[in-house]
């Protein structure tokens, strides 16, 4: 950070990991930049800055002394990261810094093992940048995200354009696919800025005065600024796994390449991500699961049924310890789910109702890759399916946890947190979300905002 700067009154502590080493010079301006996205955004210029939603401390790991490091490894800065992590202070945390290297799918960095280690108890939402390295030659995998993005247990974020419907990526976000499992990067995209919008963030100086950005260091703690706004506005009801679940859920990719944007761009508009508008409801679940047992989560419906045309739309969330040894078997806990949605449809000689598919890896996908374990080991699940609500009955997800080791069964495998985000759809109920309430009475609980919120006319 500058020695003068405008966003004192928010930062609640600056902290240098190594006091003997100086600043990098090049850092200043951007560390600064960073912090002044995560506050308040993109800033308009001659327009009023958002009010953040918290204050921010700002820890110093990369320094003058890095010059001295491996541009590919940074192992000391890594270290710096490690040991904030390890202090648990924090369940929202930004990085918008890294090696400058692209994934390999043969390799998995230290940088993102010894992350991925820290994050697997889901305790802490992290967002990452996934580099601005989107023009580089894609066959040889140089515009590839970059390392740390490719963890499993954090949140990669790539940039947009725009802020508006007419999105797209911006031309230097990096590009996906990730490691397998990790398919899906960029997780999420934000507005990041390019060469005809820009992120206009604080300058250094006493004065508030804006300077033009742009890039996936701004995008990602701006994502970042978003879930630590569900926080302040719902409490700590919702865990940061269930933070990162509903941000997945409520992206829209639009007709964009999931390869370029991922899930897709998260809603600028925070209500429209914690509120249930008419024909609407929102279920969510969280907690723990045990290795080898079995999850039974209902999707609750009004006590009548539903009438016409409905859609459902699933994310399902979950931390995992991690073999960084082994990159094709790199998460050590896997989840099968299985929609049911009608428990009057049994097979002869079967103990459960009729499947059918929800979660689809692969659009494309060979009858032998659906087959096989693809999408298993994946710690993200999002689908989408439409049908006729009139064919729903006591529908379910059935969730059984896998654990292994270097590609085997591991035993002695711990518990895992999760977090599903449920949506029903039905136009044709208007006040579906207090009809599902009054039929679940006894078994759901309304999440109740901290703070008032204002009413949309």
């Amino acid at each position: 950070m500058p020695k003068q700067h405008a966003i004192s009154p928010w930062l609640r502590s600056y902290r240098v990991l190594d006091e003997d080493a100086g600043d990098d010079p090049e850092g200043l301006e951007h560390g600064l930049a960073v912090t002044s996205a995560f506050l308040f955004g993109p800033i308009q210029p001659n327009g009023a800055a958002a009010r953040p939603f918290a204050y921010v401390d700002h820890l110093r790991v990369l320094d003058k002394d890095a010059d001295t490091e491996d541009p590919l490894e940074l192992y000391r800065t890594l270290g710096f990261v490690e040991q904030v992590l390890l202090s648990r202070q924090y369940q929202f945390v930004n990085l918008s810094l890294g090696p400058d290297l692209p994934i390999e799918d043969t390799d998995v960095h230290a940088w993102t093992s010894v992350i991925d280690d820290l994050l697997s108890d889901g305790d802490t939402l992290m967002t990452v940048a996934i580099g601005n390295n989107g023009e580089r030659d894609r066959p040889s995998g140089n515009a590839r995200v970059q390392v740390p993005s490719d963890c499993v247990n954090a949140l990669a974020v790539g940039a947009s354009n725009d802020t508006e419907a007419g999105w797209t990526r911006a031309p230097y976000s990096a590009i996906g696919p990730g490691r397998s499992p990790g398919v899906v990067k960029p997780d999420l995209m934000a507005f990041g800025g390019d060469a005809a919008k820009y992120f206009h963030v604080l300058a250094s100086g006493k004065k508030p005065a804006l300077v033009p950005q742009l890039g996936t260091s701004f995008a990602s703690p701006y994502l970042l600024r978003s879930a630590v706004g569900i926080r302040a506005i719902l409490g700590t009801e919702l865990t940061p796994l269930a933070i990162k679940a509903l941000l997945v859920h409520a992206a829209e990719a639009m007709e964009h390449d999931k390869l370029e944007v991922g899930w897709g761009k998260v809603p600028e508009d925070l209500m429209s991500i914690i509120t249930c508008p008419e024909g609407v409801a929102r279920v969510v679940y969280q907690g723990e699961l045990k290795p080898g047992k079995y999850l039974r989560a209902s999707l609750p419906l009004p006590a009548g049924g539903l009438n016409g045309n409905i859609r459902l739309k699933a994310t399902f969330c979950y931390a995992s310890p991690t073999d960084p040894q082994d990159a094709a078997a790199y998460t050590r806990a896997g989840l099968e789910t299985v929609f049911r949605p009608n428990d009057e449809k049994i097979k002869d000689g079967k103990a459960n109702a009729d499947t059918k598919g929800f979660f689809d890896m692969k659009k494309y996908a060979t009858e032998e890759e659906r087959r096989s374990d693809m999408g298993k080991w994946e710690t993200v699940l999002h689908g989408a399916k439409s049908m006729r609500g009139g064919g729903l009955k006591n529908p379910v997800f059935d969730i059984h946890y896998n654990a292994r080791e270097a590609g085997g069964r591991a035993t002695g495998a711990e518990k895992i947190r999760y977090a599903l985000i449920i949506t029903v759809e039905a136009p044709k109920h208007v006040d579906l979300y207090n009809e599902i309430l009054r039929a679940y009475a006894k078994t759901l609980v309304p999440i109740q905002p901290q703070v008032s919120l204002p009413i949309r006319v």
